[in-house]
């Protein structure tokens, strides 16, 4: 990224918990940002002063922790770098707009990967990858919001407690059968949540 182009991040979809936020800003300040802050009962947030600009980073309070939100148009090299590892490291959906000289290149992120590569120039559109069939926008729009891959993951954590329920009482009662039935089971569920969360 040249220093005069502009990214632009929408539709975030990066989750965190608190210890994973305070490790964001130890990164921040050790690669020599000024920073602060701020934290209310729905929002933790993050100010980063980059040259003259400040970005104030989102994070929404969720059930299970924290979650970026808003859009963000950041000039900075490092700051966007630092971004893109992110939406990488936490697996994060996005939609990544870079902007230089008369030319936008649109990058849509599902789970951490580029699925769509878009170069618009003028009034032309030319798709430069596409993993997978091509879908419409109306499809990208729904598989972004889709909760699926949530739910399932959610289904499979409530299975693995039941599952160690069940194995409590096996061993309490002596139960070696049963006991090496769910020991089957548990370790069955654990490849299947591998493989969704990876």
């Amino acid at each position: 990224m040249n220093k005069n182009d502009e990214v632009e991040y929408c539709n975030l979809e990066l989750r965190f918990d608190r210890q994973h936020i305070q490790d964001l800003i130890k990164d921040l300040i050790k690669e020599g940002y000024s920073l602060y802050w701020s934290e209310n009962e729905t929002v933790f947030l993050i100010s980063v002063r980059t040259g003259r600009k400040l970005v104030k980073l989102r994070f929404q309070r969720i059930k299970e922790g924290y979650k970026l939100v808003g859009d963000y148009m950041i000039r900075d090299a490092r700051l966007a770098e630092w971004m893109e590892k992110l939406i990488g490291d936490t697996r994060g959906h996005a939609v990544v707009k870079r902007f230089r000289d008369r030319q936008i290149i649109i990058e849509n992120i599902l789970f951490g990967e580029v699925i769509r590569l878009v170069e618009i120039s003028g009034y032309q559109q030319r798709v430069l990858y596409q993993k997978g069939p091509v879908l419409s926008d109306q499809e990208l729009t729904k598989l972004f919001y889709s909760n699926y891959g949530e739910e399932r993951i959610l289904d499979r954590r409530l299975a693995v407690d039941e599952q160690l329920d069940r194995l409590n009482e096996a061993m309490r009662s002596r139960d070696a059968e049963a006991a090496a039935a769910c020991t089957a089971r548990l370790q069955q569920l654990a490849r299947e949540l591998a493989a969704l969360e990876w």
